[in-house]
């Protein structure tokens, strides 16, 4: 299939702004620019819901002493005699840029079309904090739900892990690490949305999709210049979950990928190493699309459905944990 009519007009629009230095690629910025015009750009491509009953902002620990910032939201207010199952979210963004303001949109629809709460994480950003940070910061809010969960309305037997492009990395990873860290609440799914899962950019995606197609090669190579430590990072699991030898026993995962993305061949790989370890699989990919598409619902009626089609794997998911827990 062709790209969709109004992505293409996007990535035009795109070009014609790079070309005429109005818009300047990201590895020609600082990090604190790169961020200020990545969440600049986010309310004019997603459509934000109107704000939820119960949006709170939270502090949680991290294992070295530090806080991070993390939002709450939920259709209504919780209470620790009736909690609520809760999808723990990690933003997308290269490890470099992203925020909770930038994906507060995605975090509201999903509340929306799920049913569920929505625990979105600040994790910490590199180059200020290098990898493992990122990841760790994340296994450090889903053992905050399994301790404080309760009091504050959430329920620890019926969590999910996800994420868009980085945030789906880290969710997959979130996800390897639950199997074997039992202290951990275990996830009842895992929401990846076109993420980055290998070692190394080699594919035939990122040769046919690295130039032109909103996400470019020279982007990814910049973030992960400023998150890696040294090369010996790619290949770390936690970086790159392709580099699992061994993925049964993993969560169920609902994975969205975009046709015109150059992370589509890993995405595919991904599921179908999932799939031959046993664990079930509900892969999507949507044609005529291109990285990022799940926040464009300004642009692409896509994006809206793609997003359904999460809360509605997200209800399902929580519905028979509760069940299997009554």
């Amino acid at each position: 299939m062709s790209l969709d009519p109004d992505i293409a007009a996007l990535l035009e629009m795109v070009q014609a702004g790079t070309e005429s230095g109005a818009r300047i690629p990201f590895p020609q910025l600082t990090a604190a620019q790169a961020r200020a015009d990545f969440d600049a750009s986010s309310p004019l491509l997603d459509v934000d819901p109107p704000a939820l009953a119960c949006e709170r902002r939270l502090a949680l620990p991290t294992r070295d002493g530090a806080t991070i910032e993390a939002r709450l939201y939920a259709s209504e207010a919780q209470s620790d005699r009736n909690p609520v199952p809760v999808l723990l979210y990690m933003h997308g963004g290269g490890f470099v840029v992203g925020s909770l303001d930038s994906h507060q949109p995605l975090c509201r629809g999903l509340v929306e079309d799920s049913g569920a709460a929505v625990l979105s994480v600040g994790y910490r950003l590199a180059p200020e904090h290098k990898f493992p940070t990122a990841f760790e910061d994340a296994v450090d809010a889903l053992a905050w739900i399994g301790r404080e969960g309760r009091a504050i309305g959430l329920d620890a037997r019926r969590v999910a892990v996800g994420g868009d492009s980085a945030g789906g990395t880290l969710a997959a990873a979130l996800a390897i690490e639950a199997r074997t860290n039992r202290d951990l609440p275990q996830p009842v799914l895992q929401v990846l949305a076109y993420p980055g899962l290998s070692s190394r950019q080699t594919s035939a995606s990122y040769d046919r999709y690295g130039t032109g197609h909103l996400l470019e090669r020279s982007t990814v190579d910049w973030f992960f210049r400023q998150y890696l430590r040294d090369d010996a990072d790619r290949d770390d699991w936690r970086f790159a979950p392709l580099a699992v030898k061994d993925l049964s026993g993993l969560a169920p995962a609902f994975i969205v990928l975009a046709e015109f993305d150059p992370l589509v061949d890993e995405g595919r790989d991904y599921a179908t190493r999932l799939s031959a370890a046993g664990v079930p699989v509900d892969l999507r990919v949507y044609p005529g699309m291109i990285h990022e598409f799940l926040r464009m619902g300004n642009v692409v009626a896509d994006a809206l459905q793609a997003r359904a089609a999460i809360g509605q794997a997200l209800a399902g998911a929580f519905r028979s944990a509760g069940e299997r827990a009554a």
